[in-house]
């Protein structure tokens, strides 16, 4: 399946505590360095479970863009429609985990993503008309999203990545009467869910994370919930993006249970790695 993936690559940098972390304070344990960003981290989840992929998205050109961009390259994710901003440094995601591996919060910069406004993607419409599925994430500047959704034809799916990048996202799709059914399937957490309920009832299908309590499904018949499968965490960083990448892989024809099982499996890998994405995926 031909994917196109839009949004942010990052370098992301995880604080792991050794310990009960104590705020306002220093507390030893590990510093992991790796690639990350939620549309790269889907399309490297999506590489590797085979699918042809896209990802659109814009570098910095600097030494973490340009390594971040060979490190695509050699993951099997295509960056032929991918551009170097001149302006801003490399996106850059900074988390911090206490020992569980649970993320206790993070700092995000992603200037770079702001170049991907509508005349951006106008130049790169080809990879969305020709992809099977199309997934972008909430780190779209608001004109990209009505350019977007002006121009798609195949499945949509959309991440909300954080609450106020969720925020931003309603306010560009308010403005376009929610989408008016053109988006196939949203993907976000509890918090974010709540945000952008104005937005649900126009959706095909929510896929709304629970984390350690599972999966919950909302489609306009039925509301499920879907149990996380035994595991044993290491890095919750990357499990929302592995959860849609698997989604996505499942393929628009598949069934809401179909989809939703896929995509638990994914998750599955990614909290069992310490990295964001796990390269031993495979289902």
């Amino acid at each position: 399946m031909k994917v196109c993936v839009i949004g942010g690559a990052n370098i992301d940098i995880t604080a792991v505590s050794g310990r009960q972390f104590r705020h306002g304070d220093s507390n030893p344990g590990r510093i992991l360095i790796s690639h990350g960003g939620v549309a790269r981290n889907i399309a490297h989840n999506l590489a590797l479970l085979g699918d042809e992929v896209q990802l659109l998205t814009v570098f910095g050109n600097d030494a973490s863009g340009r390594q971040l961009a060979e490190g695509c390259e050699k993951a099997g994710i295509g960056i032929r429609y991918a551009s170097f901003s001149e302006s801003s440094p490399n996106s850059c995601f900074v988390s911090i985990n206490d020992f569980t591996g649970e993320m206790l919060g993070g700092v995000s910069d992603m200037a770079a993503i702001d170049e991907m406004d509508a005349s951006w993607l106008e130049e790169r419409k080809e990879a969305i008309l020709e992809a099977d599925a199309v997934v972008a994430d909430a780190n779209l500047h608001p004109g990209a999203f009505k350019y977007l959704l002006g121009i798609v034809k195949a499945p949509l799916y959309l991440d909300a990545v954080s609450g106020p990048k969720a925020e931003r996202m309603l306010g560009a799709l308010v403005g376009l009467g929610l989408g008016r059914g053109r988006i196939h399937a949203l993907k976000c957490n509890r918090a974010e869910a709540s945000i952008l309920a104005p937005l649900l009832p126009s959706l095909q299908r929510c896929y709304i994370s629970l984390g350690s309590g599972g999966l919950q499904t909302i489609t306009s018949d039925s509301v499920k919930l879907y149990s996380a499968l035994p595991c044993k965490v290491r890095n919750t960083t990357g499990a929302g993006d592995a959860l849609l990448a698997g989604i996505v892989h499942a393929g628009p024809d598949a069934t809401v249970e179909d989809a939703a099982k896929t995509g638990l499996l994914c998750a599955k890998f990614a909290v069992e790695s310490d990295s964001p994405v796990n390269e031993n995926l495979k289902l």
